[in-house]
């Protein structure tokens, strides 16, 4: 077939002097009127105690779940949770990156937890966005592949997006092109020109996703990536690079001499 080029919980501080009220109504684990029972509240304080005296280094990945849960269920144990999140998504990478509707039928998870993970995924993608917006990409190249990493690796659909450099390579833009299925995303040459033009762009980077976690390009993906290329060389834009972003490593149509 040929394709288009292509619930209620509280939210509350992480370190909580005392015990808040009951705002959750999740049966997860057992409810428990007035103050938390010794063994949670102790647990909770070591948990606390560790990350600030080690870092995340010295806690496990459930453990860092943990923390986060705490702010959205305040008056249960969360360490079952945090370990069916773990279960059900892998890592904690794809829990914080899982789509909202993916998290929302997961037995205890509610709006507070899906609204904790959703922030935490714009922090860090906030932060790895700072290292490289309005700076020259090309002389930041580490900075950028972590962002894409950040932003895209663990992703359960493909995204495809672009990256609007000005004259001097400057990051001028970044933006989501379209969104698609576990396998393909739709692209069209002439909209990626289009806005291009409009934000008087003269070189762009490609970037996109494979959920499947192999990097490595389909013969779609170079047959998009030439008629980009062509489409932009007549309007005299530069494709500098279309980079795809696998689980753990990220491949360049430049280094494989495709551009």
């Amino acid at each position: 077939m040929t394709r288009p080029p292509s619930f209620r919980e509280a939210r509350l501080p992480l370190f909580l002097p005392a015990d808040p009220p009951d705002d959750d109504g999740t049966a997860l684990d057992q409810i428990l009127p007035g103050r938390l029972p010794s063994y949670v509240r102790d647990h909770r304080k070591r948990l606390r105690t560790r990350f600030m005296e080690g870092g995340a280094a010295a806690m496990p990945e459930y453990e860092l779940l943990e923390l986060i849960l705490f702010r959205a269920i305040p008056r249960h144990d969360v360490k079952p949770l945090a370990r069916l999140l773990l279960d059900t998504f892998g890592d904690i990478n794809r829990v914080v990156t899982a789509p909202a509707t993916r998290l929302a039928v997961i037995p205890g998870v509610g709006e507070a937890v899906i609204q904790e993970l959703k922030l935490i995924e714009a922090v860090a993608q906030r932060m790895a966005r700072s290292r490289i917006m309005h700076r020259p990409v090309l002389s930041s190249w580490d900075a950028l592949l972590d962002y894409c990493h950040t932003a895209m690796a663990h992703r359960e659909t493909e995204q495809f997006r672009i990256l609007f450099l000005d004259r001097k390579n400057v990051l001028i833009a970044d933006e989501e092109q379209s969104q698609g299925t576990v396998d393909h995303v739709p692209v069209y040459p002439r909209e990626v020109v289009k806005r291009a033009l409009e934000l008087n762009a003269s070189a762009l980077i490609l970037v996109h996703n494979h959920p499947s976690g192999d990097p490595t390009p389909s013969e779609a993906d170079i047959a998009m990536t030439a008629q980009i290329q062509e489409a932009a060389a007549v309007l005299g834009i530069t494709l500098h690079d279309h980079l795809i972003v696998g689980k753990s490593r990220e491949v360049s149509f430049r280094a494989l001499r495709y551009l």
